[in-house]
């Protein structure tokens, strides 16, 4: 007799991984290919481009996201809180509302002054996740190396498809009709989009380890510190990224 929650589990696993791809390929190509590009277009370029490629590339984008948390959550809940008893405790509730409303936090501590500053956010941001792993899933839930590596995976994916739908893509809305009408976008537009964005590159280097690491307890099971470690690395390499891309020109 076939075994549905396998099946179902194989299904929601590969639409995931190619939601994934066209979310974050698109989230690459923005801040990476499409940005650099964008500050070299004139007015009438920019009238002619922005509405025609931006809409199309951000629809991608959008649902590309939405179907990568949408599975994510289904695959949570078929390998984990369904078959795990702990996931049935108070502690264990409580911290799964945390993994997803942990984006109410990040979004009102990120629109204060010190998040302009890149390594007083990135400090704040460090100590967010490590309160939550170590100190609510791990020591409070009693989450086992799998189970808050992916939850910690969880939280960062939601701050992101949360980003995409609620300020990112309204914001890019009113931008591109602007753009499209010849009128003047409200300048506090394009800065919070474009940080949000950058927010998110940041977040989906180290969140690709987590997808990959939940799979395994050797070597990185013995401290969540790895996965601390794996967090700092992943920005420090998106911090490089960005770095490099004022060097990559046109022809």
């Amino acid at each position: 007799m076939m075994d549905w929650r396998s099946a179902f589990e194989a299904i929601f696993r590969w639409v995931h991984i190619v939601a994934g791809i066209v979310w974050i390929g698109h989230l690459y190509f923005f801040n990476f290919v499409n940005g650099p590009f964008a500050a070299t277009l004139d007015a009438d370029a920019r009238r002619k481009v922005v509405p025609q490629l931006m809409p199309r590339a951000l629809y991608w984008f959008r649902w590309g996201a939405a179907w990568t948390w949408v599975t994510g959550v289904l695959l949570l809940l078929l390998v984990f809180w369904l078959p795990d008893p702990v996931f049935a405790s108070g502690a264990s509730i409580v911290m799964i509302l945390v993994t997803f409303l942990a984006f109410l936090l990040y979004d009102t501590l990120f629109k204060m002054d010190f998040a302009k500053d890149l390594g007083a956010g990135a400090a704040v941001g460090l100590v967010f996740v490590i309160v939550i792993v170590a100190g609510g899933y791990i020591a409070w839930a009693g989450f086992g190396y799998r189970a808050y590596v992916i939850h910690t995976g969880a939280l960062f994916g939601t701050i992101m498809a949360a980003n995409v739908w609620m300020r990112i893509w309204p914001l890019q809305k009113k931008i591109i009709t602007a753009v499209r009408d010849g009128t003047t976008p409200d300048p506090a537009w394009a800065p919070l989009a474009g940080a949000r964005s950058r927010h998110n590159t940041y977040l989906s280097v180290p969140l690709v380890w987590m997808m990959i690491n939940a799979h395994t307890t050797v070597p990185y099971a013995s401290s969540p510190i790895y996965l601390f470690l794996a967090i700092v690395v992943g920005w420090a390499g998106v911090y490089l990224l960005y770095q490099n891309t004022p060097r990559v020109k046109g022809f």
